[in-house]
């Protein structure tokens, strides 16, 4: 047990993995949850979807050996539970509990640190490009990254330090050489794994735009300026200057078939201007945003395939299952990419989610002005992204 020390009833109690539970949502079977986190936890971060029913009751309602009424009347008993915590083990405990007294129950291992821990790589079908491109989904905080393969060479975009030796075993897997491990920006809800990839040899490719935020490695890595390209076999990557989620942000064309466009813009929202300047600064970074979007990536051709860095709840992924979509269907689909400038700011300014937690220590983090260990690392980007304008207001009807 790790969670907390409770003492468990005599009880087996099955599990079900992180990627088991993803498989049942994935396939739309109707999934029971009870989430024993804190309701502060809870209400900041939680698994969801349309088939799923997620009920918040803290594991302390379950210590005493007469457990209320009133709290195992919110549990059905007449359909399976999934019981989930923190880390796995109060979960366990809190299922055990529920097994005593009748209820069919699993619970989720490694609790939400498991769910975490997914990580899929997902063809983009419509890619039609030299090679193949994958897109990496985490559904726990919605991040995307890209994998180009070609002619035995790969390029991973937006990689996680999380997942270094998952990008390492899935080249070696698809019989080709990790070419270049390249940023889109400096992230503030995730740590980047450009640097640990670096280390394996792979080259490390960092906006040149965003090395003026204090970047303390540039020279162990490849800056990439407008309009460099960078070769993976037969394949193209353009880099493609688009500023406005962050001062170097930066967008890279895959051989002119799907632009990576970091945190410029999403499948179902834009950018928010407001995590390098904070509020003082977003409205000049939602003005470089407008720009952006309309002189760089509206103006490429409307069959071009848009891949952002997250997806969020609001998304709906392609028939492919990624979270891609032309630019011809994102201009009709989303009142903010048609409205002039100012009503642009107006909008995107008027209602900002709350800021990702721990944004204050993951940005230094990825400038390199201070450590983290793995565990450190693993734990400071937890939760959700929120690295994107408030979906409701932007969206057409």
């Amino acid at each position: 047990m790790n969670d907390v020390d409770l003492s468990m009833p005599d009880v087996e109690v099955e599990s079900v993995s992180p990627e088991g539970l993803k498989g049942r949502i994935d396939a739309g079977e109707d999934v029971t949850l009870l989430d024993t986190r804190m309701e502060s936890e809870y209400d900041e971060w939680r698994i969801d979807g349309e088939t799923v029913e997620s009920i918040n009751l803290p594991y302390f309602e379950f210590l005493e050996d007469e457990i209320d009424a009133d709290v195992l009347a919110q549990i059905p008993n007449s359909r399976e539970i999934t019981v989930l915590c923190a880390k796995g083990g109060s979960s366990e405990y809190v299922a055990a509990q529920l097994q005593e007294r009748g209820y069919d129950v699993d619970h989720l291992e490694d609790g939400m640190n498991g769910w975490a821990r997914v990580y899929e790589r997902v063809e983009v079908e419509r890619y039609d490009g030299s090679g193949t491109l994958y897109q990496y989904q985490r559904p726990s905080s919605g991040c995307l990254g890209y994998l180009l393969v070609d002619g035995g060479e790969a390029a991973v975009i937006d990689p996680l330090r999380a997942f270094t030796d998952r990008y390492l075993e899935d080249a070696a897997e698809l019989g080709t050489d990790l070419q270049y491990a390249i940023d889109t920006h400096i992230h503030a809800d995730h740590i980047s794994g450009v640097r640990e990839l670096d280390d394996e040899g792979v080259e490390g490719v960092i906006p040149e735009a965003s090395v003026d935020r204090g970047v303390t490695y540039t020279d162990e890595t490849t800056p990439a300026a407008d309009g460099d390209e960078f070769a993976v076999g037969d394949a193209t990557i353009e880099t493609v200057y688009t500023p406005g989620h962050t001062s170097g942000m930066t967008s890279y064309l895959i051989d002119d078939e799907l632009l990576a466009t970091g945190d410029g813009l999403f499948v179902e929202s834009v950018a928010r201007p407001d995590l390098e300047e904070g509020d003082e600064g977003a409205e000049d970074a939602a003005r470089q945003l407008y720009e952006s979007l309309q002189e760089r990536v509206l103006a490429l051709p409307d069959d071009t395939l848009i891949g952002g860095a997250h997806f969020s709840d609001a998304a709906e992924p392609a028939a492919d299952g990624t979270y891609t979509a032309p630019i011809g269907q994102l201009v009709e689909e989303m009142d903010a990419l048609t409205m002039d400038e100012d009503a642009f700011v107006e909008l995107i300014l008027s209602d900002m989610p709350p800021r990702p937690a721990n944004y204050e220590d993951i940005i230094p983090t990825n400038l390199g002005q201070q450590e983290a260990d793995d565990e450190e690392a693993f734990e400071l980007e937890l939760g959700p992204n929120n690295c994107a304008a408030s979906q409701e207001s932007l969206a057409g009807d």
